[in-house]
Formats: C-alpha cells, structure tokens, sequence
C-alpha cells in the first residue's frame, strides 16, 4: 500500500487533527499550505506552498502520492456566504479533479455535507457539484458525507440532542434526523482514516449513519 498523501485544507478545524492522526498510522503526508499558514505544521509534515484555486501552484508534487484528501471549505459556512462557496469550495475541488485525474491519484478522498437537507441550500449544492465532478472523472473516490461535527468550539448542538432523539421517534421525521445526525469529531478523524486504509473499487460513500460507527 502507497503510504503517501497529499492533503488540502490541512490547516483548518479537521485538517489540522487529521494529519497528526495520520502520520501516527505511519502515513507520508504532503499538505499544500499558503505561505503564513507554514507554522501550524510540524516537522513530520511535508510542506508545500501553493494555492489551492489553482492547480499550477501544487500539480508537481502529486506523482508520488497515492491518495488526495480534499477539506478545502469556507470556515464557519452560513447562508450568507454563498459567494465564497462558489469562489472557494466550488473552484478548489474542481481544480483538484483535474489535477488529480491529470495526475492519477489511485484514491480520492472529498468531505463532502450529509444532504438533502431544509437548510444551506447553496453550499449543498457546492458540495453535490464536487462528488459530481469526481464521478465523471473516473477516479475511484470516497465521499464522507458529516452534518454537524461536535468538539472543541462546536458543542453547542449538544443543547439540541434531545429533539433528534424524539424527531427519530416520529416516523414522518425519522430519516430526516438520521441522516442529519451529529457526529463527534474523533469519531469523523476514524471515518476518514478508515477510507484512506479501504480504498473502494469506484465510490464509497459514508453517511451519518456509517460516521457514527468510528
């Protein structure tokens, strides 16, 4: 097995508890990094300076990686950034397909958003254009589909649990609370760890429902 990686958004609320998880699996990874965000990474994390909206700035350094992880994401997403969806998100995978697909990525791992969904219509729609993307380009791929990850900053929802645990009773509501389940973040990080260890034959996808298992 390839234990070599290359990660986007490796700085970001899951990237950045992600690769030291990683690396303790005895994984080579390689983060692509804008230039003030270099010293958030230790020494056993290969650093390369690029831009993740555009693809030239990093395509050199994926021949000798087996799997892409891809966590680009606006921070803190709400209904009113749906133009930095667009700018960001939607621009970042769409470069990183290509690049990938260019370059052969055997394995393509995209944290996707756990849909349908009443609520951020837009960034759904950013998020189901992506595994669109990935889909069309043939390379084999998994998608891990979170709602709401709970952890350090985001305990909040923890007010709500008790309505998903009455909304699943009601059989009108039930998928909808299933599918739009919370998940905790270590339980997210063996999720993704779990996906690079088991690349599919096409695509996997991981919903609420198989997170809640990690």
């Amino acid at each position: 097995m390839n234990k070599n990686i290359f990660i986007t958004g490796g700085t970001g609320y899951i990237g950045s508890r992600l690769i030291p998880v990683l690396i303790k699996n005895g994984f080579n990874i390689t983060a692509l990094v804008r230039n003030k965000s270099k010293s958030a990474f230790s020494s056993d994390c290969n650093i390369v300076e690029g831009n993740a909206l555009n693809k030239d700035s990093y395509k050199n350094f994926l021949t000798s990686n087996n799997t892409f992880i891809h966590l680009i994401g606006v921070s803190h997403p709400g209904p009113g950034k749906k133009d930095e969806f667009k700018k960001i998100d939607l621009k970042s995978i769409e470069e990183a397909v290509n690049c990938a697909a260019e370059f052969g990525i055997k394995h393509f791992i995209y944290l996707s958003v756990a849909h349908p969904a009443p609520v951020m219509k837009e960034f759904i729609e950013v998020r189901i254009k992506g595994e669109e993307m990935l889909k069309a380009s043939g390379l084999k791929c998994s998608f891990i589909r979170p709602w709401y990850v709970l952890g350090p900053g985001h305990y909040w929802p923890y007010l709500i649990m008790p309505f998903y645990g009455f909304f699943k009773l009601i059989p009108s509501t039930r998928e909808t609370a299933r599918r739009l389940g919370l998940v905790k973040l270590n339980q997210l990080l063996g999720s993704l760890l779990y996906a690079v260890n088991n690349p599919p034959d096409s695509v996997a996808v991981y919903n609420v429902e198989d997170i809640l298992k990690f």
